[in-house]
């Protein structure tokens, strides 16, 4: 299955993804929603900013799917794997004050990272804001120029 990740631009991910100052993509969550119980190892991910194309690629080495979420546990993951996820010591207490009402998390380990020629998609079928696709195959969704 293929994937893509809808990152916040803001935040700098795709590039600390590129760097391997992030080695995790985590998924925090109040609900279930993708790619909870549809992503399994080896599948591929794309990595967008909102706003931009496709740009990154990698595969899933290994998923963790953490249920349910307490205080002390969103602590002890963000404590464990907050810096593999790309954030730092300093950052640690802003991310636990931002995940703390959290049900879900999910961590993606990621592997074979890789800049691609980027590409657009066509969201168009898909909830507007969706910060997370999952589809058969990416060329259903790719734009062809």
């Amino acid at each position: 299955m293929d994937h893509v990740a809808i990152m916040k631009k803001s935040w700098g991910l795709t590039e600390k993804i590129l760097t391997w100052e992030k080695k995790i993509e985590s998924r925090w969550y109040k609900m279930k929603y993708a790619p909870w119980d549809k992503i399994q190892p080896d599948d591929t991910l794309y990595f967008k900013d909102s706003g931009a194309p496709v740009t990154l690629k990698a595969k899933a080495e290994k998923i963790l799917q953490i249920f349910p979420l307490s205080p002390q546990k969103i602590q002890n993951l963000l404590d464990e794997y907050g810096g593999d996820d790309g954030i730092k010591p300093e950052q640690i207490q802003t991310f636990f004050q931002r995940f703390q009402d959290k049900n879900y998390c999910i961590l993606i380990f990621l592997k074979e990272v890789e800049a691609i020629e980027p590409f657009e998609i066509n969201k168009s079928g898909f909830w507007a804001l969706s910060a997370w696709i999952s589809i058969d195959n990416i060329n259903t969704i790719k734009k062809h120029t």
